[in-house]
């Protein structure tokens, strides 16, 4: 009975933590992010006509990502093309593309609690940038164009549960 109750406890805290959300903007909160951009019309087809098209020619965009407090180490990777007039993720996950042209690509940090505030709908784009809340390197006239989509960009880390602890290096 005693080893019943023991090996029943450790099986509750094994299969808590195999259900435990990855850290958020790691490389497997990433691909959900990738899987989720897919999912969500405003991105796909908001970015599908004239973001997804500058691109240099080279048929692609990459967004990097990263935690602030966490640290520019921990940096995670989108990668988006135009797939039928959409703005389609194709891989979400590990930096790949180490060397960013800016002129086309994004790099975006806030600290922990400006992703979750962003997040969960509590200010848009345009405050983030005013206020200093998103750093942001990328073209910006661009950005400026596609406010709606860019808003339902800041709001996947409401909507894909992450784990507060920072991502491993």
């Amino acid at each position: 009975m005693k080893y019943t109750t023991i090996a029943l406890a450790a099986l509750a805290v094994l299969s808590s933590a195999a259900h435990a959300a990855p850290a958020m903007m790691s490389t497997e909160w990433t691909a959900q992010a990738c899987d989720a951009w897919n999912k969500d019309a405003a991105l796909t087809d908001g970015l599908g006509e004239k973001w997804i098209k500058n691109d240099k020619g080279r048929g692609y965009k990459i967004i990097h990502l990263y935690r602030t407090d966490c640290g520019e180490a921990t940096k995670t990777e989108l990668k988006i093309v135009d797939k039928d007039g959409k703005a389609m993720c194709v891989y979400g996950g590990a930096v790949q593309n180490a060397q960013m042209d800016h002129a086309v690509d994004y790099t975006m940090h806030a600290t922990s609690e400006r992703w979750n505030e962003m997040g969960a709908g509590e200010y848009g784009p345009m405050k983030a940038m005013m206020f200093g809340r998103l750093k942001f390197t990328g073209p910006k006239m661009e950005a400026m164009g596609v406010m709606g989509p860019f808003e339902a960009f800041l709001r996947l880390p409401g909507k894909i549960p992450g784990d507060k602890a920072c991502p491993a290096k």
